[in-house]
């Protein structure tokens, strides 16, 4: 299965450079390291079959979501790429994914 590239919008950069700051000051080094790593597993999995995750519609046309710890991954299809949107926790999602 060949793999679409994944692009971060700057506001899902920014979402994980967040999820980093928090990780760094809230829980030791290599448990930060490790969640941050489980985000970019998914985002490689997103990668190769982009498909495989529900629409949410519902919350924005078009977009997708991915559930990973305690963080919802957002993006959608474009023609050739996938845009991670957001990367967010326990959020008002309409509201952050207004963009």
């Amino acid at each position: 299965m060949s793999k679409t590239p994944v692009r971060l919008s700057n506001a899902a950069q920014n979402d994980l450079l967040q999820i980093a700051r928090y990780g760094d000051e809230r829980f030791e080094r290599e448990q930060s390291d490790r969640y941050r790593d489980k985000i970019k597993e998914r985002l490689a999995l997103i990668s190769k079959n982009p498909r495989l995750y529900p629409t949410v519609n519902y919350i924005r046309k078009g977009y997708r979501r991915s559930v990973c710890g305690a963080h919802s991954i957002y993006f959608r299809e474009e023609e050739e790429h996938v845009l991670v949107v957001r990367i967010l926790k326990h959020q008002d999602t309409s509201a952050s994914l207004d963009i």
